[in-house]
């Protein structure tokens, strides 16, 4: 009779603990989701192409004549010129000494020459004025003076060859060592000097984009020395002819690298935009899966179960896509654990 008497308080609590523990089995199939609230941004869409920068200005000096090899010191410094130093215009690099070559060129005495051919012609400018000599005489005196004046000028340009001067600002990439006060001969090779605070790059592009560049296009430009920092650039140059053996076109890009942070000859990716919206709706890419019925995302719905919508993208690029239609903002989008979900399923959420 004891035993009749517990039997239903047995039965209750047989139903209580499978209850809980269908509780408990339902929570565990919850699958656990990230998820990103969907909101308003701007997408950039490229043409992606990679290729070599180079200085805009670059020159390789050579002497012009041989002499004693003298470094000058960089001012800047207070030490010979080396290797990166920066240079100004018109700065003397280098100089040679060779006191044969000045005394054939007489400079002094040309320059006197010069200075009688003036006094000469204004004196017989001055007479011809009052009658005094004929418009010949004048005319010979003038003659004289130009020559004179144009030996003194050869003089100075060939005298200017002792001195290995910067043609324009830029930094020193190469510079053989010479020992001071050696002979060097006419035509060797003295520094290299580029300046590279504006640079550029060939590019070559399948035929299929080329409805898509446009000169004036703004490029981003990065290098993976620099996974920090993105430099600007812009297409100045495109031609419209296709290459019958490669199937593609030539272009150029001039890039802004006034911190001089790429250096010539970087290795560099180059991300031509070719469209942009701003207030659109952007998602990652690699959320984005296929069906049957075509792309579709996950986002988490009524009563913490997952709701599969399909999508109309727009623009895209190597990381996001535009969403056109299916998606609104403050939507919750699964970006991490949708790979095994299906429509309805339960998710548990763990930002």
């Amino acid at each position: 009779m004891k035993n009749i008497k517990f039997f239903p308080f047995i039965i209750l609590f047989a139903l209580a603990a499978c209850n809980q523990q269908t509780q408990s089995e339902s929570s565990e199939l919850a699958v656990p989701v990230s998820v990103e609230d969907i909101r308003l941004q701007s997408i950039e869409q490229f043409v992606s192409t990679t290729g070599t920068v180079n200085a805009t200005s670059e020159v390789t000096l050579n002497s012009e004549m041989a002499g004693d090899y003298f470094l000058q010191t960089n001012p800047a410094t207070g030490r010979p010129f080396k290797l990166g130093d920066r240079v100004s215009k018109g700065q003397t690099i280098i100089r040679f000494e060779n006191e044969e070559y000045v005394n054939n060129l007489a400079i002094d005495a040309v320059k006197l020459n010069l200075e009688i051919s003036e006094q000469e012609y204004d004196k017989q400018k001055s007479l011809y004025e009052k009658g005094g000599v004929t418009l010949r005489e004048l005319r010979n005196s003038e003659v004289s003076k130009t020559n004179a004046q144009y030996n003194y000028e050869n003089a100075q340009i060939q005298m200017a060859k002792m001195s290995v001067s910067a043609p324009f600002s830029g930094v020193i990439v190469e510079l053989p060592y010479y020992t001071n006060g050696v002979r060097i001969a006419s035509g060797a090779q003295m520094a290299t000097i580029m300046s590279y605070s504006q640079m550029y790059m060939s590019i070559n592009l399948p035929e299929k984009n080329i409805g898509e560049l446009q000169l004036g296009q703004e490029v981003l430009v990065t290098n993976y020395t620099l996974p920090e920092d993105t430099l600007r650039g812009k297409v100045t140059e495109m031609s419209p002819a296709i290459s019958t053996e490669t199937r593609t076109f030539s272009g150029r890009i001039d890039i802004n690298n006034s911190d001089l942070k790429l250096r010539p000859g970087m290795f560099v990716k180059a991300d031509v935009i070719t469209a942009r919206k701003d207030s659109t709706i952007v998602i990652p890419k690699d959320v984005i899966l296929s069906g049957n019925r075509g792309k579709y995302v996950f986002i988490v719905g009524r009563n913490s179960a997952a709701d599969d919508r399909r999508i109309t993208t727009g623009l895209e690029n190597q990381d996001f896509v535009e969403v056109i239609e299916g998606l609104s903002v403050n939507d919750r989008l699964i970006i991490k654990g949708f790979e095994t979900l299906r429509d309805d399923s339960k998710v548990r959420i763990i930002r």
